[in-house]
């Protein structure tokens, strides 16, 4: 659903903007921001909406899920995003998957990357831990925005990343570009697990120490 989301409304604003991209690039953040969303919302009390490899290895470093849950969740992203990617483009009468012959490359475009991964589980880490109701909405304001402070349009998942190599629209990416933008990805990551690991520690195991913190958070709150 988010792929069919993302690739469709690339397709839809590209037809519609006539050969305007800023129009396109507006069309295609506010649609995909939109999507995630409602898809967050929904799923997340189900899975946890894990839609992206990166948050879930990440998850799992942090124990919050087990490690044997890993595999069937990331073939699982992989799958769904080639599935969505795949029906966005028999939306509109296009090959159900060609190659993309869109150029991403080049160090900016990797840092780019970077950045956006990092500040996506920032936001996922901090609003997880602190306000869990605003996962769905931080998110989608996270990735709207950084559909325009990014060079490479933040793409800040391999799953997504493999599964635009697949469609030549607004949205895609040249197959050759992927595996530096995954490898930057995987950086970001893993970078953002370890520093949020310490600047945002998980809440105590213990039952004892939950009690305890929740005591004095009234406490404090009176």
């Amino acid at each position: 659903m988010l792929l069919a989301a993302v690739v469709g409304s690339g397709i839809m604003g590209e037809r519609l903007a006539g050969g305007n991209a800023a129009v396109s690039l507006l069309a295609n953040s506010i649609a995909t921001g939109a999507a995630l969303a409602a898809i967050i919302m929904t799923f997340g009390p189900i899975s946890g909406a894990h839609l992206n490899p990166i948050v879930t290895l990440s998850d799992a470093a942090q124990q919050s899920i087990p490690w044997r849950d890993v595999p069937v969740y990331i073939t699982g992203q992989i799958l769904g995003a080639f599935a969505g990617v795949g029906v966005a483009n028999a939306m509109f009468a296009l090959p159900v998957f060609f190659a993309s012959r869109h150029a991403r490359a080049g160090l900016p475009q990797l840092f780019s990357e970077f950045v956006a991964t990092f500040g996506l589980l920032s936001v996922i880490r901090g609003c997880a831990r602190h306000r869990p109701s605003a996962v769905p909405a931080a998110v989608a304001a996270y990735i709207t925005a950084a559909y325009w402070f990014t060079a490479s349009t933040s793409f800040a998942n391999p799953a997504v990343s493999l599964a635009r190599a697949a469609t030549d629209t607004f949205s895609g990416i040249r197959p050759a570009d992927v595996p530096g933008f995954i490898g930057a990805q995987i950086v970001g990551g893993a970078i953002a697990t370890i520093v949020l690991g310490w600047l945002i520690p998980a809440l105590p195991v213990r039952a004892e120490s939950v009690i305890v913190r929740h005591r004095l958070e009234t406490k404090y709150d009176e």
